[in-house]
């Protein structure tokens, strides 16, 4: 059986090596869906949907209206720091599919019941584009 919630954010990120727009400062409306399959505990839920918040919600608040900075980014960190921007600083670069594994290792080696086999998050940066990554438990 699987259940799946879906979270939302906003996020400010650029590629500094990216050949095109991205590497320009800019921002996304994110939108995840993360899924949990399992068997049906004795209360006959996979997952209570209130666990799922308590797990992914610290994420979802450290991320909502940051900028993800790659430790690197001198440039960019020297900005965000005169302005007291708040930042996630992060050793990768921001891309859809680096923070759509960042997540789904967070959230893998969370405290999750012993029910839970497996772990799919998919990361939307536009309405268009996302990267998906499932991960056994």
């Amino acid at each position: 059986m699987k259940i799946a919630k879906e979270f939302h954010w906003e996020m400010g990120h650029r590629l500094p090596e990216h050949f095109g727009l991205c590497k320009n400062i800019h921002g996304h409306s994110y939108k995840m869906i993360v899924e949990f399959e399992g068997e049906l505990d004795e209360q006959g839920m996979v997952i209570d949907f209130y666990e799922v918040e308590k797990i992914v919600n610290p994420i979802i608040e450290k991320f909502d209206h940051a900028f993800m900075v790659k430790d690197d980014d001198e440039i960019t960190l020297e900005f965000l720091n005169k302005l007291n921007s708040k930042k996630v600083i992060v050793n990768f670069f921001a891309t859809v599919e680096n923070i759509c594994k960042f997540i789904t290792e967070f959230i893998v080696e969370s405290s999750l019941p012993g029910n839970i086999k497996n772990v799919t998050v998919r990361v939307y940066e536009t309405s268009e584009d996302y990267a998906e990554e499932e991960k056994k438990v």
